[in-house]
């Protein structure tokens, strides 16, 4: 971890944070800059995160000074490599290039583990020793001076446009959300969620659905959402006698719909929002419709669990009052009306909007909930937030880093083109064939790696097929994105069980079959996007998109209440037939128009 405040270091930690925030937001406000002076500095601000930290080694400091002066290097000396079109020159470019690849890997290992980093590393390997295989897999070969060169001084690899969306826009959201949380805005949505669902039955569960909702769409992590809002809602659950592996399976089945769930979405929005060119705001809205879905198929899963078992509301004398709500919600409402009020009626960009949203959340860090001035409160939760805002941006910006060498392979040696004809041709040119293979692999690579590198993976060598046999490109990077969320809460991996399971203390195969359950629509509701593809059209066509809602609310609320209630076998499957009736009433229509 990194050293806290009361360390000496603390305040060198603070400072980066600072720095890191202030050169991003700075970024804003500056005009253009160009791309090989603002991204290789975005880099040189994370390595400090990654390597530094406890416990400190030689290696990792070592590391840490040559990345960060070989990134000062790129920018410093950006006119003269951007005339060298990709191409070094000399031995210390591609030593350079060499050393600072090898630096984003360990990087990557570092903050995630093994599994994308040697998805990376096999992906180098192919683009150096690919034109040795032979068939259709093989390439025909790059000099290796344009190849290292293309992925290290020009913007097709290290510093390319995914790259481009970390520095410019997914790191002014994490810096928001990292504000959001060092204030009351956590305990508002706590308190709101309490007050609006902790009196029904199954109550405290609810609670936990809507504020991770709310908190996830900040946080963009089912991790991080599980460890935030499961510190409160889990130890509530139990204290009311609800089952462990229920209660901790709400938290983890909530916490990983947070990443789903507009006006935020985590990284993810920003990154499709580069990938499609669909601007933000069209993408939230495509969006909301689905994530409210999701969150309605948990509601009545839990519905049905409290049939089964005595799920008691929340105590009337352990809900906050009406007082209470009113005052802690001001505290993210503001913020949020900001940042919506600057993107939807003033017609900001979203980067500017969060910018602006970002001041008035500082300035909120300021007040207590009586709404008075506390200087040392607010500079001490201001430099809780310059911290944890840095910590962020590094672990996402060492994922996106990452994959971007993976994104430049396959740009490079046309690899990608060559995987999409893959799925083309075994998916016999059908449509859903082509959707079922894309989601047996967004399941499985996004077993080993986050879900914003599965999703981009995926939607490189799979978007152009689906795209080609008829899907929007919004329907189909949407698609894409739903099922490399799959692994939060899929055996074996399922990374928001694991934790939810070991805060409460239950096993956690116990927890994944509950979660699986409860979350049943994270596997259908994709697939009803594409029967229902008016489903994600609620800007251009309301009528049909709430006419697919309603359709979909009611078949997902049958198949949750099927697989969880106590019903006769026959009555279960009857509807389970019904639901996916409902679903998919579409699907022959789609495959059949098919070519």
């Amino acid at each position: 971890m990194i050293p806290g405040s009361a360390d000496r270091a603390g305040g060198v930690w603070v400072a980066l944070g600072a720095l890191t925030c202030v050169f991003h937001i700075g970024l804003i406000f500056s005009g253009l800059v160009p791309n090989l002076v603002a991204r290789p500095l975005h880099m040189a601000l994370i390595l400090p995160w990654v390597f530094l930290i406890a416990p400190l080694s030689k290696v990792g400091a070592v590391l840490c000074a040559i990345g960060v002066l070989g990134c000062v290097w790129i920018a410093w000396n950006h006119v003269d490599l951007r005339n060298q079109y990709g191409f070094l020159e000399g031995q210390f470019q591609i030593v350079l290039a060499v050393v600072l690849l090898v630096i984003v890997l360990d990087a990557a290992r570092r903050m995630i583990g093994w599994p994308l980093p040697v998805v990376a590393l096999f992906a180098l390997l192919y683009g150096v020793l690919g034109h040795h295989i032979p068939g259709e897999f093989g390439h025909a070969g790059t000099p290796i001076r344009s190849f290292l060169g293309t992925l290290v001084i020009a913007e097709g690899g290290l510093w390319g446009s995914l790259t481009g969306v970390s520095v410019g826009v997914v790191a002014i959201f994490v810096i928001f959300g990292a504000v959001l949380n060092a204030g009351e805005a956590g305990q508002g949505f706590m308190n709101v969620a309490a007050a609006a669902a902790g009196r029904l039955n199954g109550g405290a569960a609810k609670v936990a659905v809507l504020s991770s909702a709310l908190f996830g769409s900040i946080s963009g992590s089912a991790s991080a959402n599980v460890a935030s809002t499961g510190a409160v809602t889990l130890p509530a659950m139990t204290k009311l006698g609800y089952p462990k592996r229920l209660a901790a399976a709400v938290e983890a089945v909530a916490s990983s719909g947070g990443q789903i769930m507009p006006p935020l979405m985590g990284a993810g929005a920003f990154v499709m929002v580069e990938l499609t060119g669909v601007p933000y705001a069209q993408i939230i809205v495509a969006a909301l419709l689905p994530a409210i879905l999701y969150f309605l198929a948990v509601w009545m899963g839990i519905n049905a669990y409290a049939q089964r078992y005595d799920l008691k509301g929340v105590p009337e004398d352990q809900r906050p009052d009406r007082r209470t709500v009113l005052v802690t919600s001001v505290f993210f409402l503001v913020p949020f009306s900001v940042l919506l009020f600057s993107m939807f009626v003033l017609g900001f960009t979203p980067q500017y909007a969060a910018a602006l949203a970002i001041f008035s959340g500082v300035a909120a860090l300021f007040f207590d909930t009586a709404f008075k001035v506390q200087i040392g409160g607010g500079l001490q939760r201001l430099r809780r937030a310059m911290v944890n805002a840095g910590q962020q941006v590094a672990m996402i910006a060492s994922i996106i880093l990452c994959a971007s060498i993976i994104i430049g392979v396959l740009g490079i040696t046309g690899l990608g083109i060559k995987i999409t004809s893959g799925i083309l041709s075994g998916s016999g040119g059908a449509l859903w064939p082509a959707l079922l293979l894309t989601a047996l692999a967004c399941l499985l690579l996004g077993m080993e790696v986050p879900t914003t590198a599965a999703y981009v993976i995926c939607v490189s060598v799979a978007g152009p097929a689906l795209i080609e046999l008829g899907l929007d490109p919004l329907q189909a990077h949407l698609f894409v994105f739903w099922f490399a969320l799959l692994s939060t809460i899929t055996p074996p991996v399922c990374g928001a069980v694991f934790i939810a399971a070991g805060m409460i203390g239950e096993n956690w195969l116990k927890v994944a079959i509950t979660a699986m359950a409860l979350g049943v629509g994270l596997y259908l509701i994709p697939l009803g996007m594409i029967a229902n593809e008016n489903l994600i059209r609620l800007r251009e066509h309301p009528l049909e998109a709430l006419i697919a809602f309603l359709r979909l609310a009611i078949g997902l609320s049958l198949i949750s209440y099927a697989l969880i209630g106590r019903y006769q076998i026959l009555l279960r499957a009857l509807m389970i037939l019904l639901g996916l009736g409902l679903l998919f009433s579409g699907v022959v229509l789609v495959y059949l128009r098919q070519p």
